[in-house]
Formats: structure tokens, sequence, C-alpha cells
């Protein structure tokens, strides 16, 4: 890994469900499978020294599932938090979140803001958890904000651009994902990060989220680094600088 690094990694976390029905398990098996998954791509990012990892942890979307696998999810989130919290720390981590988080259980937004605070110091990768989170909502919310700032006279509205508006989303400060991955085959964004993944490079990888490894995190990495962006410009213009 001694070529550059994506400067954020984003991660649609997909196949929990498919990996236990493969098994014969109950569907938080798999989710149980997946935080540990989690816990190892983490501290994988941690030691390659990537700065900032999203993960789509929980969408808007998915209040729809069944109640008692909601529970499960919610349950099981709290006690990972808990139990990562000194992992979190050795690593140097900071956590943060992005989405509704008002829209969590008590106990589970408590032993978020704790985590949050306990970790806010750490200066390695940045660990943002999107929780409630839906891209369409985001960007929804930051024309709400903008549209307020405006009323109050804050803001011109002939001096917004793309670089102001961003500043309005839950990202604001962070850079904008240069490598999405989705396992579990899918080819989708499933409204994730979707006005922060402009050039974003997508690595989809076949395998459902608990088997997903150190070496396939590094296959995406190095087939990222082995890509050529040009953000709207040709192959000449990015070999000269841009001209």
């Amino acid at each position: 890994m001694n070529q550059e690094l994506p400067r954020h990694i984003a991660i649609i976390m997909d196949g929990n469900g498919r990996w236990a029905s493969a098994r014969n398990l109950p569907r938080i098996a798999g989710h149980r499978a997946g935080a540990e998954t989690l816990r190892s791509v983490v501290e994988e990012c941690a030691r390659l020294g990537v700065p900032y990892l999203t993960l789509f942890a929980f969408s808007t979307e998915n209040w729809g599932r069944p109640k008692d696998e909601i529970a499960g999810l919610m349950g099981l989130l709290d006690r990972y938090l808990k139990k990562e919290t000194t992992t979190l720390m050795k690593n140097n981590v900071r956590l943060v979140t992005i989405g509704r988080i008002a829209d969590l259980p008590g106990n589970v937004q408590s032993t978020l803001r704790k985590v949050c605070e306990t970790s806010s110091a750490n200066t390695g990768l940045t660990l943002n958890l999107a929780l409630s989170y839906g891209g369409r909502e985001d960007i929804v919310e930051a024309a709400r904000k903008a549209g307020k700032a405006i009323a109050r006279g804050e803001l011109d509205p002939d001096a917004m651009d793309s670089s102001l508006f961003s500043t309005f989303l839950s990202t604001a400060g962070m850079p904008d994902p240069d490598l999405m991955i989705r396992t579990s085959g899918e080819m989708r964004l499933s409204n994730f990060l979707l006005w922060e993944s402009a050039y974003t490079e997508f690595f989809v990888a076949r395998k459902t989220w608990p088997d997903f490894g150190i070496q396939d995190l590094h296959e995406a990495i190095r087939e990222f680094q082995a890509r050529e962006r040009r953000f709207g410009l040709t192959s000449s213009q990015v070999r000269s600088g841009g001209k």
C-alpha cells in the first residue's frame, strides 16, 4: 500500500441477511457476523492511515423492516458501541455520525453521544456511522437550512454554488468519498451519499459483508489506485495538470 490511499472510503455493508439465510440462521446472526467484519475493517483502515471511513449502518428505509429485526439491530448497535470503545481509543479512531439520530432508541442515542465524546480528541481515522440516514433526505434538509439562512439575510442566494451548498450537508467538513465499496454484488447506491458521490470510484464485491475480509479491502484499494480519475477532463489534460 505504498501508493496514495483514498482520503475517504464509504462502504455499503450489504448481505448480512443473505449470509444468515444461506446457513439456515436467523437474520440477526448475519448482523452479528457483520459486526465482526466491521471491527476488522475499521482497524485496518486505521492501520493503513485512511483519514475517513463512512459506513452505511442503517437507512431511513430500514425502519420498514420487521420490528423484531429492528429491535435486534438496535440492541446489537448499542452493545457494539459499548464493547468497541476501547478498540476505538486504542486505534486513535474518532467516532462521528450522520442521519436522523433522534429517530434511534434513547439508550442508543445516549451510548452514541458518550462514545463520540470519549473519542472526540482522537486524531487518526474518523469513523462516520450513517444511522437512520438517507441521501435524498439529507439534501432536502440542506436546502431547508440554506433557505432559512437566506430568509434571515445571512446568505445571498446569488452566492450559492455547489461548494457552498455542501457546507449545509451532514457531511460538511469531510472530503467527498474517493472510493465506494458495496458488498453482496448489488449495483446501486440505495440512497447513500448521493450528492457526495458525484465523482466517487466504485468497487463492487460479490461477497456478502460477513465474508468481506482484509484482503478484499486491499483489493478494492489497489483497484482504486490503478484508476485514472479525470473529474470530467480528458486523460491528456489530467497528465498535463489540467491544461
